[in-house]
């Protein structure tokens, strides 16, 4: 029937390709073409023109990012740095500055700006650890044990 399921990953892959290329063309947001995002992260739409993403970032699975607040008539840039993860079912909020090489755990709410190098998770999303170095898609850098 099929000989690998490598054929499905290319699918998903030129599917995750024309998704981004359709939120650059038709919607104009900033995302770098190295920005891989699952079919199912939400962008905002209502002010796309606000939406920032940075190369080498990871977008998983029903994640939001926000750039409006209607409540508070607000539009506003939120901008995402070099090399992150945001998790699963996460949600950026509108304004939010998200620095290189960080991670968002699943499910968190980021109310606040995250400096460069930090992991968070939460609701509202707090800092657990700070100064991580993260390589592309924000996988977290291996550090070479120290010789005694």
């Amino acid at each position: 029937m099929f000989k690998s399921l490598n054929q499905f990953i290319r699918l998903q892959r030129a599917l995750v390709a024309i998704k981004r290329q359709y939120l650059v063309k038709v919607w104009g947001m900033n995302i770098h073409p190295t920005v891989v995002m699952s079919l199912s992260a939400r962008l905002d739409k209502t002010n796309p023109g606000g939406i920032h993403i940075g190369e080498g970032t990871y977008i998983a699975f029903d994640a939001a990012i926000l750039a409006h607040d209607m409540t508070r008539a607000m539009k506003v840039d939120t901008r995402i740095g070099k090399n992150c993860f945001i998790g699963a079912r996460s949600i950026i909020l509108p304004g939010i500055e998200i620095g290189d090489s960080c991670v968002v755990g699943s499910g968190s709410v980021v109310t606040k700006s995250i400096p460069a190098g930090c992991a968070v998770a939460g609701n509202p999303a707090k800092i657990l650890r700070e100064n991580i170095e993260t390589l592309k898609f924000g996988r977290l850098k291996d550090k070479v044990p120290e010789e005694k």
